[in-house]
């Protein structure tokens, strides 16, 4: 990251201004714009999240919104309601009133003296949730977004339930803001009232994980804010990135596939981070194209920005196993519109125990293989979203394929190169009513290592539909499709390209309810690869990116070391296995503002032998706040268990002042199991 001390505009900061709700609640913000602009208004950005533009995210805010500033913009940071030194109550993510609130600080911002009444979106993850659903509901000043790491559909691409199965990150992200939700407003900046609006907070906190359990189908819940259920309505330009190893891969292609406005996407080799701040890098000068985005769309510069390609991907080379990368060797590649006329399909069936030539698919017999995976399956699976810290991306294939159905293709005589979504068209049975799919695809080099490349997941009881999913009738045997995660990655020649089918793939997503026997068909059964040309002309004329840059952060004094840890153990004696995830930022201090932080958020699977009953999940926070003569805490715990007809949720929450104990509450619920 090359940081700039030199920028077109002197800028001004604001750390606090309130922006008032119709309701009487007041959102805070911090803005940084051009000195000038009280004489001559500029474009408005607007980023808004809840995690605590003061001091969480203050880091990374002063990155990139004095950069955008410098370069001509008011960029507007605003707390969700109910975090930092925001009003009210947070109860929940992408809420009806987080969306109208939205919409009144866009108002807010188009009216003030300093805006010329043009406004942007932009953020990643949550921010970017909130820049698109917004812009569906197209608020008269919004002109366009930029936006990284998103779902356009919330059920079926997000955190909480993949194909149909749920995912552990179900519980994760509910610790995360069951944390969060719980946190005190800052008394330098709010005064007195902070004990109340923090009493206010605890008192209306719940795990959000119970709400979660209460939709594990497709309905109205996660319709709500999905632009999956109308793509016309978003009517605004929109850049769109994400990265290969995120959980988030697949939105960028899609949404490029079905909306119909002036649009861009980018993904690069990245984990859940912003392109200028990319790990696996490269990284790049991601901060360049968004102020070439603003300035076309926000100010009407005639720059070219949407000339090239409308996707530009990272095509990765074949890389060993790791559950870390500082960089991932490769090139970018453009694609002119999505689907791309670029990708063609490559179909290799299923055939004698292997996968097959494209030719012999006329020939298959009807051979069946079973399999039935232990719950150790998945140990090595890695996070659904990679923060690439700790290491959490998937380590060798191997282990996990002793428990799995195997089928590979012979050493690649040519190097292939697949950008897309591969998908799996399979005919199975199995001998229980709700039963699980995994799918993984790897790269198997000489040397037999192997590294997941991509991978799906389908709860069979969702093979025909997520809204009304229908138990498994044992023995019946059932033609499905898995589609996998998109990406692009290239495979040398020598190599395999390996298909493993498993029936668990835990931690990373929740079991079913018993262990059940799959019958694999040969039958008509394929794998389509999207196969793309490694010599596409259009390539090597790619305009380069820039270098990272952005401004340079405040300074923070580190008080105690960061510890990050992902430890799998298993105990021989009563077979009890655990998978360990500690993130602990360590406590430091934010020098402009005095404010001292600490947060450690501990994750906890664990399971005994092969008792699909004892499976276990935890996420327990732990969130420092303090000064010299301030001093609170908060402590949160969520336990997920299950048995074959229920969910169990245990949880707690702790408020500390000043070492004592001045808030603590209790949950304990059942949320019947629903062929999950």
């Amino acid at each position: 990251m090359r940081y700039v001390d030199r920028l077109p505009c002197a800028i001004q900061e604001e750390k606090h201004v309130t922006i008032p709700m119709e309701d009487g609640v007041k959102l805070s913000a911090r803005i940084w714009r051009p000195t000038a602009s009280d004489a001559e208004p500029v474009p408005a950005v607007l980023e808004y999240i809840p995690y605590r533009k003061n001091d969480l995210t203050s880091t990374r805010d002063a990155i990139h919104h004095p950069y955008i500033a410098g370069h001509g913009y008011a960029c507007v940071r605003v707390d969700l309601r109910g975090t930092g030194e925001s009003e009210g109550v947070l109860l929940d993510e992408y809420l009806e009133q987080e969306q109208s609130d939205a919409e009144a600080v866009l108002a807010w911002i188009a009216e003030q003296p300093w805006c010329d009444g043009n406004t942007g979106m932009m953020g990643i993850s949550w921010g970017a949730f909130a820049a698109l659903q917004t812009a569906a509901r197209r608020p008269p000043s919004l002109r366009a977004i930029c936006i990284a790491s998103f779902t356009d559909d919330r059920y079926a691409d997000d955190m909480h339930y993949l194909g149909g199965a749920m995912l552990s990150d179900n519980l994760a992200e509910a610790g995360t803001m069951f944390a969060y939700a719980t946190c005190p407003p800052d008394p330098a900046v709010v005064g007195e009232r902070w004990r109340e609006m923090w009493r206010e907070r605890l008192d209306a906190a719940r795990p959000w994980v119970l709400e979660w359990l209460r939709h594990q189908k497709r309905d109205g819940y996660w319709r709500h804010a999905s632009l999956s259920e109308d793509y016309s309505a978003l009517r605004c330009p929109v850049l769109a990135s994400s990265g290969w190893a995120d959980g988030y891969s697949n939105a960028v292609t899609r949404l490029l596939s079905n909306v119909d406005v002036p649009r861009k996407g980018l993904i690069g080799p990245w984990s859940h981070k912003l392109p200028h701040l990319g790990e696996p890098g490269p990284a790049i000068g991601y901060l360049q194209e968004v102020v070439r985005w603003w300035d076309h769309w926000l100010k009407g510069i005639d720059n070219g920005v949407m000339d090239g390609p409308m996707l530009q991907a990272w095509m990765q080379e074949s890389v060993p196993p790791s559950t870390s990368y500082e960089e991932r060797p490769g090139r970018w590649v453009g694609e002119p519109s999505w689907p791309s006329p670029n990708v063609g399909e490559s179909v290799l069936p299923l055939r004698d125990g292997a996968l097959g030539k494209p030719e012999e698919r006329e020939n298959q017999e009807d051979r069946v293989h079973t399999v039935q995976s232990p719950l150790s399956v998945g140990q090595f699976a890695g996070k659904w979203a990679s923060y690439n810290a700790p290491p959490d991306l998937p380590y060798d294939q191997r282990e996990e394929d002793g428990g799995s159905l195997v089928l590979q293709t012979e050493p690649l005589a040519e190097r292939m190169e697949i950008l897309g979504a591969p998908v799996l068209d399979v005919e199975v049975a199995a001998d229980a009513p709700v039963a699980q799919l995994n799918v993984r695809l790897s790269d198997v080099a000489p040397d037999g290592r192997s590294t997941r490349v991509t991978y799906g997941v389908l709860n069979l009881t969702h093979r025909d539909s997520q809204e009304a999913p229908e138990a498994l009738e044992p023995g019946r045997r059932y033609r499905v499709r898995v589609p996998l995660h998109s990406v692009a990655q290239a495979f040398p020649p020598g190599h395999r390209i390996r298909l493993s089918l498993s029936t668990s793939y835990w931690p990373l997503v929740w079991p079913a309810p018993e262990p059940a026997l799959l019958s694999v068909y040969e039958s008509g059964s394929t794998l389509t690869l999207p196969v793309r040309p490694d010599d596409v002309p259009e390539d090597k004329a790619l305009r380069p990116f820039g270098e990272p840059e952005g401004c340079a952060p405040p300074a923070v004094t580190r008080l105690s070391e960061p510890e990050q840890a992902w430890t799998v153990t298993r105990d021989l004696v009563d077979y009890r296995s655990v998978l360990d995830i500690v993130k602990d930022r360590g406590l430091q201090r934010y020098e402009d503002t005095g404010m001292e932080t600490g947060l450690r958020a501990c994750e906890k699977y664990s399971w005994i032998g092969e008792d699909f009953g004892s499976v276990r999940g935890e996420s327990a926070w732990e969130m420092l706040f303090g000064r010299p003569d301030w001093d609170v805490r908060v402590e949160t715990r969520t336990v997920l268990t299950s048995d074959r007809d229920a969910f169990h949720v245990d949880a707690t929450l702790d408020g500390y002042e000043d070492g004592r104990r001045v808030f603590s509450r209790t949950w304990n619920e059942q949320i019947p199991r629903e062929n999950v």
